[in-house]
């Protein structure tokens, strides 16, 4: 397997990755086109106007949601509102009604609330495996976002997805911390690609409400046993970041292992087989 950069959206039925900022994804996969995690407006800004982190988007959204193309599935892995947003989200529901949504139990009422109360929605828990498409199973892993929360229900909040194809294994993780049996689980699926968030955290963060994810070099370790890790949440508020000089820095100095391909908005990375 080899991946190539190319400008644009993946031309239908030619598999690769589309980068939409943050932890957001287009995913074609040769046979479907699969939506994760679309953050792609300013309602943040909105929100935390005037605020201490204001949550001003370092660069303009790479598309509106009105002008996404059809997905034939959405997958969601949580409800902080960079990753389940009404503004992005909503409007991909009234484009196109019939596609479903996969969205974690704990959160089915919110998700009603900001996509639609008529959408399509697949409840899915930790551990679940299921075959939302024909030629497409998905594997639904815990998250721990600082912590492996649960609702009273005893469903996760914080999911992350493995994503079978005929051509490739991806695993998104949500937004994840390392804890007690991920590595495990992650090995077990064996992905061709990991995609992972980078942003790391620290104490000033939390404090101020910001919870934490992986480390550069945490992901680094996770992916091990994948051919390629896919970087992502990085680039979109200023409190909440990486300097995308670190990731290529460890791309050039970590030969063994998984290759580190950081993504570029507006760039398809295109997967060869």
């Amino acid at each position: 397997m080899q991946i190539e950069r190319t400008i644009g959206f993946p031309e239908p039925g030619d598999p690769g990755l589309f980068w939409l900022g943050q932890a957001g994804f287009w995913i074609e996969s040769g046979d479907h086109r699969i939506l994760i995690d679309p953050y792609l407006s300013d309602s943040l800004a909105r929100k935390y106007a005037g605020k201490k982190n204001p949550h001003i988007r370092m660069e303009p959204p790479i598309i509106r949601p009105e002008n996404l193309p059809c997905p034939d599935l959405v997958l969601i892995t949580h409800a902080h509102t960079d990753h389940l947003d009404a503004d992005s989200l909503a409007p991909v529901f009234q484009k196109y009604p019939n596609v479903p949504f996969v969205v974690p139990f704990a959160h089915e009422a919110i998700a009603r609330e900001r996509i639609g109360v008529k959408a399509k929605l697949i409840l899915v828990d930790a551990g679940d495996r299921l075959a939302p498409l024909d030629d497409l199973s998905l594997d639904v892993f815990p998250a721990a976002h600082e912590t492996v929360a649960k609702d009273d229900a005893d469903h996760h909040l914080f999911l992350g997805y493995g994503i079978t194809t005929n051509r490739f294994r991806i695993y998104h993780s949500g937004d994840c911390v390392p804890f007690d049996g991920l590595e495990a689980l992650v090995n077990r699926f064996l992905p061709d690609i990991a995609l992972l968030p980078v942003n790391g955290r620290c104490a000033k963060r939390k404090a101020d409400g910001v919870p934490g994810n992986f480390t550069l070099e945490e992901a680094i370790s996770l992916s091990a046993k994948s051919r390629f890790l896919v970087p992502h949440h990085f680039g979109m508020f200023d409190f909440n970041t990486i300097d995308p000089v670190e990731i290529d820095a460890k791309a050039e100095s970590s030969p063994k292992g998984s290759q580190i391909i950081r993504p570029n908005l507006g760039e398809s990375l295109r997967i060869l087989n």
